[in-house]
């Protein structure tokens, strides 16, 4: 490995834990070692024990503390998600910080736009904070070779603030891995076996409004089995999933990937309520690691509303289906398997880590 270039993954906190960010980091450091001999080493904004190794990578933290002392890096790739930094979303030292990083070696910086800044109501702080907000993604987009968002929502945002910046969007990829599928192995699944997978509050929500929407679904498809995987143990989870009476259900909360990985493989439909607040644009759905699993396993989303298709570059997934109180437009089954197919293609050539990991090494070869 002696001849692998290095990369400076700038992180929230060490990527040791499930989930979000630090899976997304550590998944990508794999990708680019063995596609690109690209070598990671992570930078954690969170204190994290000295001299730790992360599934073979090394980890330097704090940020603040040991970034005046770093050797000069080659490349920064710098993973922004404004909460992750600063508990009010309001990290103003980062752009400061990454401009002396960055120039102590005249490292090249890509930036991925994980969140760009957030939304809310007069009463929540997000409200009042918005305005810092956008001026910190907008050094950082003025910062960076390319920014990196996940959809065309984000894009416009980020466009609207750094008028100048370069941005691609690269949608998310799947945290419950990606495997290799054929139209055979989609054909021998059961129609009626559904699936509602991701964090405690959003397996809340798609639950009740499951529930709601069950005696509309049509007979061909109607769940008879539900399985429901992912975040914490609860009680209120527990409680919903058994009023569904009619159906078996079964509860898989703090699941290995691998073995979320076969749940998910072995399911038909994914019931998905991922937007709390009305009227967002359907295409930001791309920003979910639900969404990008249920794609990658060729499991067809579910949708309690409507919305435009979603299509990067001309190249449309399948969609959307959906069931609501007025119509469904859920697929038959012959159609199913195809389908199926159709999203987890669609993944491979727009949602993947080895795209992702394609992408990112091209810009620092420019």
């Amino acid at each position: 490995m002696n001849d692998c270039r290095s990369l400076l993954q700038v992180i929230p906190r060490a990527p040791n834990d499930c989930g979000g960010v630090g899976d997304y980091a550590r998944m990508l450091a794999h990708r680019l070692l063995e596609s690109h001999r690209i070598k990671s080493v992570f930078l954690s904004a969170a204190p994290f024990d000295a001299g730790q190794i992360v599934d073979g990578f090394e980890v330097l933290s704090p940020l603040r503390l040991v970034a005046k002392d770093l050797s000069p890096p080659e490349a920064i790739l710098l993973h922004y998600v404004n909460y992750g930094y600063h508990s009010r979303g309001v990290p103003t030292w980062l752009p400061a910080l990454i401009r002396q990083v960055k120039r102590a070696g005249d490292a090249r910086l890509v930036t991925i736009f994980h969140e760009v800044y957030a939304a809310g109501t007069w009463r929540q702080s997000a409200f009042w904070l918005r305005p810092l907000q956008k001026r910190i993604a907008r050094s950082l987009a003025n910062l960076s070779l390319t920014s990196l968002v996940s959809n065309e929502t984000q894009r416009a945002q980020l466009e609207e603030l750094a008028p100048g910046a370069q941005i691609a969007v690269q949608p998310v990829m799947s945290n419950f891995g990606e495997p290799t599928l054929t139209l055979a192995d989609l054909r021998d699944r059961d129609p009626h076996r559904w699936l509602i997978c991701g964090g405690n509050e959003l397996l809340e929500r798609s639950l009740r409004s499951f529930t709601t929407n069950l005696s509309r679904i049509p007979a061909a498809q109607a769940p008879r089995e539900l399985l429901v995987v992912g975040g914490n143990e609860s009680p209120q989870i527990r409680t919903l999933l058994e009023r569904l009476s009619k159906i078996q259900g079964s509860y898989h909360p703090r699941v290995e990937n691998d073995v979320a990985a076969k749940l998910l493989s072995s399911c038909a439909f994914a019931w998905v309520d991922y937007f709390h607040q009305p009227g967002v644009a359907l295409t930001t759905i791309l920003k979910s690691t639900v969404f990008a699993a249920v794609c990658a396993h060729g499991v067809i989303p579910i949708f309690p509303h409507g919305g435009a298709p979603i299509s990067l570059g001309g190249d449309s997934l399948p969609g959307p289906f959906f069931v609501t109180a007025s119509e469904q437009n859920l697929p038959v089954e012959e159609e199913r398997p195809v389908i199926g197919y159709s999203l987890h293609e669609w993944y491979r050539r727009h949602s993947s880590s080895g795209h992702l990991a394609d992408m990112v090494a091209a810009l620092f070869n420019r």
